[in-house]
């Protein structure tokens, strides 16, 4: 029973406990918030700042039911993916619907590598694109495999956190230039309509706030944090309980402190890309891709601001990369014991595993960028992939709700109808999607 406990009361106490979070916290800016809701404002202007806010928001309620689902049960997703009824090949047909959406993460990762190169060519560098590719991911295998995780996880969080203020403060300062937000503007944002050509807009809704990806992600690390392991194995017993309440709470703050961080950044993101971008007629593509963004900041500070931003861009796309690849490593790994390819009897053998693929997983990056060589493309590609995951989530997530008869534990009407809501609206998305590319519907 020593290794049981019950959290803090307080909030400060709560606040101390919050693992998971730093996760999202170190991650609040990704290829997401940098290069695909930015080219969403280039495209579009400020149109769609309200799908922007709207789908920040409602993932919260996913992750936090996926978050609670694994800290009760102690299982991991792919185990709870594994669960849900339909059929099976092995797994069941959400696994392999998981698959495809990992291997098109992987492709997007492969991107925000080609987003790191374009900052060493910007800066001056004169090696070859596929060299520099090879140091970026290289570097991210050595760290990974020699276990810097924590030390790049803390120092990211402080420089992410600082590129994301000095990005609100550009915002701001546009005021004194051109390219100055207006209050009929940002009204005109929050009015409902859609663009003509939706497929961007899809993509951003998949990697906005916290993505498909990092919704699969958070329950490994509520693990691996040591949440289930406080609240112990399932008992009927008032002590229990007691664990549990005090852990989910904690997870709730974490989810919700996450979400009002990570909607901020996106929207300063999208505001940015609205405001010059979209006035200077200038979108986010392939080639000049840093110059491009740069001139978001350029506008605002003048030539400091150009070396603030790439000196903020490198550190966001790959404290991405870093982490993506942190969480990769455990899914791949716990994806092989799920297929029976590997077995796993101790914490020991999985960190082996987890450290063969922490080399491996890079090596992948290296190859799609070095094969493909478009970023934009690259991250559209996982972007889109994990916009159409986000619904299959939600009824994995439903269905292990209904089925949880601890009335103790379970979540009240309220939530639970915010939950539905909020698979509603993805669904919704997801189906829009299929309408506008089918030409059976248009803005």
């Amino acid at each position: 029973m020593a290794e049981y406990r019950t959290p803090p009361d307080t909030f400060l106490g709560t606040a101390k406990e919050l693992g998971p979070g730093l996760i999202i916290s170190a991650n609040i800016v990704g290829s997401g918030e940098l290069i695909v809701t930015t080219k969403l404002g280039a495209d579009v202007g400020f149109t769609l700042l309200w799908f922007i806010v709207v789908g920040c928001m409602i993932k919260v309620f996913l992750q936090i039911e996926l978050g609670r689902h694994t800290i009760l049960n102690n299982r991991t997703t792919l185990d709870t993916l594994n669960g849900v009824p339909g059929p099976r090949l092995k797994v069941s047909w959400l696994v392999w619907c998981w698959i495809g959406m990992f291997v098109a993460s992987l492709v997007q990762a492969s991107g925000m590598v080609g987003g790191i190169v374009g900052v060493f060519v910007t800066v001056g560098s004169e090696l070859p694109d596929s060299i520099l590719a090879l140091i970026v991911t290289g570097a991210c295998a050595v760290l990974l495999f020699v276990g810097r995780y924590v030390l790049i996880e803390r120092f990211a969080t402080v420089m992410v956190a600082c590129f994301t203020l000095f990005t609100i403060l550009a915002v701001f300062s546009l005021y004194w230039t051109e390219y100055g937000i207006t209050g009929a503007q940002l009204a005109d944002g929050l009015r409902f309509s859609l663009p003509e050509n939706f497929i961007v807009a899809f993509a951003a809704f998949g990697v906005i706030g916290v993505g498909a990806s990092e919704l699969i992600f958070y329950p490994y690390w509520c693990l691996e944090k040591g949440y289930a392991k406080h609240i112990g194995p399932r008992e009927q017993t008032a002590e229990w309980t007691a664990r549990a309440q005090g852990w989910l709470r904690v997870m709730r703050w974490d989810a919700w402190v996450s979400m009002v961080i990570y909607t901020g950044a996106t929207v300063a993101f999208y505001l940015l890309g609205a405001a010059v971008l979209n006035a200077q007629d200038l979108s986010v593509e392939n080639t000049d891709l840093i110059p491009t963004l740069s001139a978001m900041y350029s506008e605002s500070f003048g030539v400091p601001g150009l070396w603030i931003f790439l000196v903020g861009a490198f550190i966001v796309l790959f404290s991405t990369v870093f982490i993506h690849t942190a969480g990769a490593t455990r899914l791949t790994v716990d994806a092989l014991r799920l297929f029976g390819l590997i077995h796993i009897d101790d914490e020991t053998r999985r960190r082996s595993w987890i450290k063969v693929a922490s080399v491996a997983i890079p090596a992948v990056y290296f190859f799609f960028y070095a094969a493909i060589g478009s970023p934009v493309s690259l991250v559209l590609v996982g972007a889109i992939a994990q916009a159409l995951m986000l619904p299959l989530l939600c009824f994995g997530a439903l269905y292990y709700l209904h089925a949880d008869s601890d009335s103790e534990l379970h979540p009240s009407a309220v939530w639970v109808f915010f939950l539905w809501l909020s698979a509603a609206l993805m669904a919704a998305t997801g189906v829009y999607q299929f309408l506008s590319v089918t030409g059976i519907v248009s803005a």
